[in-house]
């Protein structure tokens, strides 16, 4: 695993000790996948309810809580492909 998706699996752990009703998928562009579901975060790259891509700085930013999940969405950074309602219910866990 690269250090980002490293930082990356741990900082989503936390903010999701649970896990996620859903199947979803990070997209580090140039880096890698990160898979979230009911058994937990981890390094991965399989078929998801919703996909999230974006460059590694924009999700490192949402994780820190100094980029807004829907801002980035809005302004082209976040890109959703998927369920829509899934892609909300990760925005306001990560928040």
């Amino acid at each position: 695993m690269s250090v980002v998706i490293d930082t990356a699996v741990a900082a989503l752990r936390a903010k999701m000790p649970n896990g996620f009703d859903g199947v979803a998928k990070f997209v580090f562009v140039d880096e890698g996948a990160i898979m979230i579901d009911a058994d937990g975060v981890r390094e991965g790259d399989a078929p998801a309810d919703v996909t999230l891509t974006a460059e590694a700085e924009v999700f490192r930013d949402m994780l820190d809580g100094a980029l807004n999940p829907t801002t980035a969405f809005m302004t082209g950074r976040l890109k959703v492909d998927g369920s829509m309602g899934l892609a909300m219910q990760l925005g306001a866990a990560m928040s």
